[in-house]
């Protein structure tokens, strides 16, 4: 009997390359003509990236300086989870950007019926943060990592590991 195959599906990302793309947000920011003058406050922290400006444009301005940084650092810009705009007293409007961090259960159990619909023959398991994929045949599994990859359902970014 040959033996089953397996890889994991999870959800993470290299926190050294945000904190960098972050940095060079702040960078880009403080030189940048259109912000000269303005309170502009950016604040990364484990759990979450703090955005404040002066305006709703100014806000968006920086979410797509930071989203440029993310893919040119080769980090997914799923990774963010954009709040409410708040107003702040002194005028200005602020965000909290929740970063995900981990496959929420949700996402795994949708990953979980993509691959049951597409393909019979492979079983995939959740466990925890990841979902165990597993099948006889190496091709299987290839084609659905390329489904996974590519569906419109999954709202996290996604990375294959522990290939058996």
């Amino acid at each position: 009997m040959a033996k089953d195959s397996s890889f994991d599906i999870v959800s993470e990302f290299d926190m050294q390359e945000l904190r960098n793309a972050v940095d060079q947000v702040k960078k880009e920011v403080a030189t940048r003509y259109d912000f000269k003058g303005e309170h502009t406050e950016i604040e990364l922290t484990d759990e979450k990236i703090h955005l404040e400006a002066v305006s709703d444009f100014k806000l968006t301005a920086i979410h797509s300086v930071l989203t440029q940084k993310l893919i040119n650092r080769g980090v997914s810009p799923k990774i963010l989870d954009l709040g409410k705009v708040e107003p702040t007293s002194n005028g200005n409007v602020k965000q909290d950007v929740t970063l995900i961090k981990a496959l929420d259960q949700d996402n795994a159990k949708i990953i979980s019926k993509l691959i049951r619909d597409g393909f019979p023959k492979v079983k995939s398991a959740i466990q925890g943060a990841c979902v165990r994929v597993s099948s006889a045949k190496k091709d299987d599994l290839q084609a659905a990592m390329k489904m996974v990859k590519e569906s419109e359902e999954v709202t996290v970014p996604v990375q294959f590991t522990n290939y058996r």
